[in-house]
């Protein structure tokens, strides 16, 4: 025992978490369940669901930042292989819901299009440690195959949204690895070129509503606008300073769809106005640029082009949700991270913040007591 009071095993465990980043973690997931509270009209059962989901989610925090480069790197290729097999399975024997099938049920309902958005990251970070850098073409190519295969699968379940951020969190581990600006610019190109035909050719017929939904939100309020079009009033109405924790006038006369989940910024900015938006994105910069900071700081290459992609995912997550709630970006179900309902959301986001944690050099930090 050390002093007295804890085991060494756990001290020495818990010297591995970096009690700053898990600090404001823990404040903003605090934001998250006061504003979820509000959401769901002093909803106290889910408030407490949630917070088990945090729970959870701080243990695995705690767990995978006691695991080292080079274990993750070992594991790289086995979990996205698995990975892949459970999104084809899903595609097979899935279950559905609300007209998606995206669940697989085994005693329970899981969702792995979740685990790839670390397995993506992990197994190309994986592929460019062993590859000389600034990588070659070819190798560039080979790692978009790597992204794009459950990008696509994910797409036909259909969820748009997930596999857009699985194939940003792939994205940004080719970027960091030194990806030249002449690719990036064609690449822009190509997208620019394949838009038109997804939109024709690779959407379906409610997706391609919502793009067309952010270019004229009013021709259509009480339809495909409608989640937008009341987004909207209730972040203008909150001002500089907001109505009032629980009193937002959109959530609580139902007005405001899905406001538990997607759209609980909306919740936030009617209730604590223009502050509190600041304040909130304030929190949330911290956590990237902390992040980033420990990514700097990783043992290996695998480590860092891992951290700096999770990092970097989590202000991709924060971007398309905040667009997608101020009407900027099309709708595509993407959560408020740590503060937006849903308890897989929560779990794999403290997982990549304990792996953020995990890639930093390790020292000695335990010496046997006398």
């Amino acid at each position: 025992m050390i002093n007295g009071l804890f085991p060494s095993w756990l001290v020495v465990a818990l010297q591995r978490v970096d009690a700053v980043l898990l600090a404001v973690l823990s404040l903003l997931v605090f934001l998250g369940l006061a504003t979820l509270y509000s959401a769901s009209d002093a909803n106290l059962e889910q408030v407490q669901r949630q917070s088990v989901h945090f729970a959870i989610g701080l243990g695995l925090l705690v767990l995978f930042s006691q695991i080292s480069s080079k274990t993750l790197r070992q594991w790289a290729v086995w979990l996205y292989s698995v990975g892949v097999v459970l999104l084809i399975l899903v595609l097979i024997v899935g279950v559905t819901k609300k007209g998606a099938q995206r669940w697989l049920y085994i005693g329970m309902d899981i969702q792995p299009s979740e685990i790839m958005k670390l397995a993506v990251p992990m197994m190309v970070a994986y592929y460019f440690s062993e590859k000389p850098l600034p990588p070659r073409f070819t190798d560039i190519v080979i790692a978009l195959l790597l992204v794009l295969v459950p990008m696509l699968l994910v797409m036909k379940q259909p969820d748009l949204g997930t596999s857009l951020l699985i194939a940003t969190s792939g994205f940004f581990v080719i970027y960091l690895a030194g990806m030249s600006w002449w690719l990036i610019g064609g690449g822009v190109i190509f997208i620019g070129v394949a838009a038109p035909l997804m939109y024709f050719f690779g959407m379906h017929e409610y997706q391609r509503q919502r793009v067309e939904t952010l270019f004229d939100p009013e021709s259509d309020l009480l339809g495909t606008g409608y989640h937008i079009y009341q987004s909207k009033i209730a972040i203008g109405s909150g001002g500089a300073y907001g109505k009032g924790w629980m009193q937002g006038d959109q959530a609580h006369l139902d007005f405001l769809p899905e406001r538990h989940t997607d759209f609980i910024f909306a919740v936030f900015g009617e209730e604590f106005g223009l502050v509190g938006n600041l304040i909130l994105m304030s929190l949330y910069l911290f956590i990237i640029w902390r992040g980033l900071y420990l990514a700097s700081k990783g043992e290996d290459t695998f480590a860092r082009l891992l951290g700096g992609s999770l990092s970097v995912s989590f202000f991709f997550y924060l971007f398309v949700n905040t667009g997608m709630v101020s009407g900027l970006l099309p709708v595509v179900g993407v959560p408020l991270p740590l503060v937006s309902y849903g308890g897989t959301s929560v779990v794999t986001l403290m997982m990549a913040f304990g792996i953020i944690m995990g890639m930093r050099k390790r020292k000695r930090i335990y010496q046997r007591d006398s």
